[in-house]
């Protein structure tokens, strides 16, 4: 079993006020439960630019040798890509695609069998085609035929347009995709879930369920899955961030609506650092106040229970997107990545243990 740094004393007792406080607001957030982290936390590396816009990164994991992983990230344009970077910033030019029509988020999965053999696989959506597309890693190929279309038979107001994405693995090795859309029905069906799966040498998806509740305030575009233990998160911007199973056979059952206070404008980026199988963060970025916010990863007695732990100020100018690994990648990222994006064409990597300092586990 893993050993950790824990909290000390004094964060201990703050953060049983807090919990105390939630308790007697029904589990959200007053006003008065915010806490405001005092000193700005600062990448060790930031990346090269993009052309265009950045918006939303992906870690991919090297399992031979971490010090390769790779990171992803979407650059938002009609004639957009996605960018490869390794662990120091720098694009890695051969593995970057371009030509893509406005690529919004990106996720990664391990070990989809295809032609018989277990790929691991990049997944972006494609908002002006309204198709995924979806890149062998690490050699970023494509392997879906020129994309796969989504929301197919919607004809609402951008009701086709994907935005964010997340990749589910089931236990039994079944990987799906969960897509978000720029604007979509208040009746529980915004999210659709695909299974993805071999057709023949390439990728094909078969929609498995419609599911997600939407307040028609804005829209939804983070979205992140918890493998280990089956939820999916994503954020209805303004309001929430919404949880349910990511298993399409228990159901359409709302589980949770939390982070639901001391935002400024837009819930974003959200991401999970795991401490262990069932423990750890969830990661939810306050866009216009440039911070995270940080939640438990499981409740006490409630699982569902994700009371405000810290937020965290960051460097970033207005994230949209962020990734985070808990594994040790090199000598720089020991005790994991933070990745999240900023407005300045750039995505910038955070070591775990400056975003944690003295309130937060790190894993040893």
């Amino acid at each position: 079993m893993m050993t950790k740094k824990t909290v000390n004393n004094s964060f201990i007792i703050s953060a049983i006020s807090i919990l105390m406080a939630a308790c007697t607001s029904g589990g959200r957030q007053t006003s008065a439960d915010t806490a405001i982290a005092d000193t700005v936390v600062t990448p060790l590396y930031t990346t090269e630019p993009v052309t265009y816009d950045t918006d939303d990164p992906a870690i991919w994991v090297n399992p031979v040798d971490p010090a390769q992983s790779l990171i992803i990230g979407t650059d938002k344009n009609e004639n957009g890509g996605l960018y490869v970077f390794d662990l120091k910033g720098k694009i890695i030019h051969e593995k970057t695609v371009s030509g893509l029509k406005r690529p919004n988020n990106v996720d990664v999965a391990y070990g989809l069998r295809l032609a018989g053999q277990p790929i691991d696989i990049a997944v972006t959506t494609e908002r002006m085609t309204n198709k995924l597309r979806v890149f062998s890693l690490p050699d970023m190929k494509a392997i879906d035929g020129g994309g796969i279309a989504v929301f197919e038979g919607e004809t609402g107001p951008e009701y086709r347009d994907p935005m964010g994405i997340a990749l589910y693995t089931a236990p039994n090795g079944n990987i799906y995709a969960v897509v978000g859309r720029k604007n979509g029905p208040t009746d529980g069906t915004y999210l659709w879930q695909y299974l993805l799966e071999d057709g023949g040498g390439l990728v094909r998806a078969t929609l498995v369920r419609k599911f997600g509740h939407y307040s028609g305030h804005k829209e939804i575009e983070a979205i992140a899955v918890d493998n280990e233990l089956g939820y999916v998160y994503y954020a209805d911007e303004q309001i929430g961030v919404r949880k349910y199973y990511a298993d399409p056979t228990k159901g359409n059952e709302e589980l949770a609506l939390f982070a639901t206070q001391g935002f400024a404008d837009d819930h974003e980026g959200i991401s999970i650092y795991k401490t262990s199988d069932s423990t750890g963060y969830i990661l939810v970025s306050d866009q216009q106040a440039n911070r995270f916010n940080i939640y438990p990863r499981k409740g006490d007695d409630d699982p569902h229970n994700h009371p405000l732990i810290t937020s965290i100020q960051v460097s970033t100018s207005e994230s949209d997107g962020s990734d985070i690994v808990s594994s040790p990648l090199n000598d720089d990222f020991r005790h994991g990545l933070f990745v999240a994006m900023s407005d300045d064409k750039t995505f910038q990597l955070y070591r775990w243990e400056d975003i944690a300092r003295d309130r937060l586990t790190i894993n040893q």
